[in-house]
């Protein structure tokens, strides 16, 4: 973490349809936001359902119904809900093609892939891979194909699905969230003083933002110089 920025730290799993959801509503509000250049973000592992096999057993419809116990005309009416506010933040969710799968590899190549400053990139793919494209986010295959495109190379995804470093990475920011009380996901923390949980509208993260970098502008106030001018010369070619 750089100590120049302020943080937003945001638990996530990538099958958790509000958190691609309120992905897109805080970068709706960081979008707006003037000094968008002095947050840095940081993604933290979650899972919602570790006891997830690998490979797919049934649909994601059957799954909230018998490991939810869920009615199944609840989940219709959930799924098109979700469907219909995935729309609303420009996404296509497509629950019908949703292998329903732990996501516990996805995790650790994402923990690799911000090592490498991809994790946001991460998230993005593996998001769209899963609710979007119905793509096996637990298979090894189908994540080197995915981190490739996003910048990692072979070797780096089979370290993060072979080294159990990257495990450990993944289980640290699981054990960090039970420890500052986290229930659900999504959930953004800034600056370790303010979070905001759930797929919050855009502006619930704008009033947020605002307060917190207020607060931390503060406690790191930006550099102010009494500059001697002479002659000089600048990028675009201008010497004087």
């Amino acid at each position: 973490m750089s100590t120049n920025k302020m943080q937003v730290e945001i638990w996530s799993d990538v099958m958790c349809p509000f958190c691609y959801i309120g992905k897109r509503h805080f970068e709706t509000a960081l979008e707006t936001f003037s000094d968008q250049q002095q947050i840095e973000i940081t993604w933290k592992s979650f899972q919602l359902d570790p006891t997830l096999p690998e490979k797919e057993e049934i649909d994601h419809e059957q799954y909230l119904i018998e490991r939810k116990g869920l009615p199944k005309d609840q989940v219709k009416s959930l799924l098109d809900h979700v469907t219909q506010s995935a729309k609303q933040a420009g996404l296509d969710y497509h629950f019908e093609k949703v292998i329903t799968v732990n996501s516990f590899n996805a995790h650790r190549v994402i923990q690799i892939a911000k090592t490498k400053g991809l994790g946001d990139a991460a998230e993005e793919r593996f998001f769209k891979a899963y609710f979007t494209e119905g793509l096996d986010i637990a298979d090894p295959a189908t994540l080197i194909r995915l981190g490739t495109e996003i910048g990692l190379t072979e070797a780096e995804v089979n370290e993060a699905l072979t080294n159990e470093a990257y495990s450990g990475k993944v289980n640290r920011d699981i054990y960090e969230a039970q420890q500052i009380g986290v229930r659900g996901v999504p959930f953004f923390v800034f600056n370790r003083k303010y979070a905001v949980s759930g797929a919050q509208p855009p502006e619930a993260f704008t009033q947020t933002l605002d307060k917190a970098f207020a607060e931390w502008r503060e406690e790191h106030p930006a550099p102010s110089l009494e500059v001697t001018e002479g002659p000089s010369c600048t990028p675009d070619g201008n010497c004087s």
